[in-house]
This record gives structure tokens, C-alpha cells and sequence, in this order.
């Protein structure tokens, strides 16, 4: 009869001390898109994006060009056949180099955003778990992301014991 009751006791001051426990949500994705220095980051990232897509524009304009003068050669009969091969082997190495060059442009346009939005993700984090200590929050959820904790007070790991 005693454990009953002590196990009862315990039970209700679990419960009593987990209702306690504060628990907080924020939309990480909006709360970062607001900021200032997302935006600035963003016109950054666009004029960035600008200057890469005109250099892919100015390469498919010569290669155009240059295919378009290839084909009048080979239909007025001005090249030989193996000239023929050559200089479509040096659109096709060209055309490849355009391709490669698209690929090249959303990597770069990857590292670009990664470097301009690294800062202000860590600002904004570094705040979340100011705010949340401050505020006595034991955790904080993303509601942008399922299941996203963004703040979780330290705790004991019971895989130690």
C-alpha cells in the first residue's frame, strides 16, 4: 500500500512539474525572410544571378552564331566533308561548355546563397536561444519544418547511465 501511494505521489508531482515546463513555436522560414538583412541578401543574390545568366546568355549567342554560319557553309558546299566534322566536333565541344556552364551557374548561385544567408541564420538562432533561456522556454518549435525543435534546454542523456 505504501509504494502505491508513493508511486501515486510521484506521478502527480511529474505531472505538476511537466505542466510547468514552458513550450514555444516560431515560423523559422517567415521570422527570416522579414529580416532586413535577407532582403539585402536577396538583392545581392539576384544581381549575383543577373551578371552569371548574361555571360550564359552572350556564350549561346555566339555558339548560335556560329552553328547558324556553319550550316550556310555546309550547304553552299564551301566545306569539305572532314571540315565539316571538324568544326561540328568544335560546336558540340561549345554546346558542352554552355551545358557545363548552366551546371556551374546553379552551383555558384548554391554557394552564394549559403554564404550570404549563413550570418543571419546563426544571428537569428543565436536570438531564438536567448529569448528562450531568458524566457524559461525548455524548447522551441519550427512550425515551418515538421517536427523542427530550434531551442531544447540542456537535459540529461539517458543513454549515459
Amino acid at each position: 500500500m505504501k509504494r502505491i501511494l508513493l508511486l501515486t505521489a510521484f506521478v502527480a508531482l511529474a505531472a505538476s512539474a511537466t505542466s510547468a515546463q514552458k513550450y514555444g513555436h516560431l515560423n523559422f522560414g517567415i521570422l527570416i525572410s522579414s529580416l532586413p538583412e535577407t532582403k539585402l541578401a536577396d538583392q545581392e543574390l539576384e544581381s549575383y544571378q543577373k551578371e552569371l545568366t548574361e555571360k550564359g546568355q552572350e556564350m549561346a549567342t555566339t555558339w548560335q552564331q556560329k552553328a547558324q554560319e556553319f550550316t550556310v557553309k555546309v550547304q553552299s558546299g564551301e566545306l569539305t566533308p572532314k571540315e565539316q566534322q571538324q568544326q561540328q566536333a568544335i560546336l558540340e565541344k561549345e554546346r558542352d561548355e554552355i551545358m557545363g556552364y548552366e551546371q556551374e551557374m546553379q552551383q555558384l548561385m548554391q554557394e552564394k546563397r549559403q554564404e550570404l544567408l549563413t550570418p543571419i541564420v546563426e544571428k537569428v538562432e543565436q536570438a531564438i536561444e536567448e529569448v528562450a533561456k531568458e524566457n524559461g522556454y525548455v524548447m522551441v518549435f519550427d512550425t515551418s519544418v515538421f517536427n523542427a525543435i530550434l531551442f531544447a534546454q540542456d537535459s540529461d542523456d539517458l543513454m549515459a547511465s
